[in-house]
């Protein structure tokens, strides 16, 4: 095998990975063989799988939260984006409304949107910054601290039961691993 792969055998033998992660050797639904050639070893093969598998575990687990948190926190009336914004508020409070929108990583317009939704709502204030009147900042309103304060403890209550079946050094494990997959994948992010 030559040292460099070119390009589509190396699609290849991503192809033939993922379909195998997912269970199943037909690797047409994906591209193609790579000119019939065996380009992975199975040992890669097998560490590329897991790969995968792992990745789609990570991100299964991430949209199941996502979607359970939203069902737990529904019976106090917002919306996930809101609570994003109010919980993030409540450890930075007064942030311009742009740097809020690049923290949370979403869109000026859309961030707007929420803010006002929320502002309607009694939870926040904007207020021309003090330098830039051109800028705005959120700030919380009082009557937000209650909801923030019933926002934690069901957040408490949620990780109790999502975490219920792993012991605390089981925990502890998890999160360290964690925090090196998240400071790895801001390695890639940033090259």
């Amino acid at each position: 095998m030559p040292a460099q792969q070119s390009k589509s055998e190396k699609v290849a033998r991503v192809t033939r990975a993922i379909a195998q992660a997912r269970g199943t050797d037909d690797v047409s639904l994906a591209g193609a063989r790579g000119n019939g050639v065996d380009v992975m070893s199975s040992e890669l093969e097998s560490h590329a799988r897991d790969g995968i598998r792992l990745s789609f575990l990570i991100h299964d687990v991430s949209r199941m939260r996502r979607s359970a948190y939203d069902h737990y926190m529904k019976p106090l009336g917002i919306t996930r984006a809101q609570w994003w914004v109010l919980a993030h508020l409540s450890r930075h409070d007064g942030m311009m409304q742009t740097q809020l929108a690049d923290v949370l990583e979403v869109g000026k317009a859309s961030l707007g949107d929420v803010i006002e939704s929320l502002e309607s709502g009694g939870w926040v204030s904007r207020r021309p910054d003090p330098t830039d009147k051109r800028a705005k900042r959120v700030y919380l309103s009082k009557s937000s601290q209650g909801l923030i304060k019933r926002m934690t403890q069901l957040e408490v209550e949620f990780n109790e039961k999502v975490l219920a079946d792993l012991p605390p050094d089981e925990q502890a494990t998890l999160f360290k691993l964690l925090i090196k997959v998240k400071h790895s994948i801001s390695r890639i992010a940033t090259t």
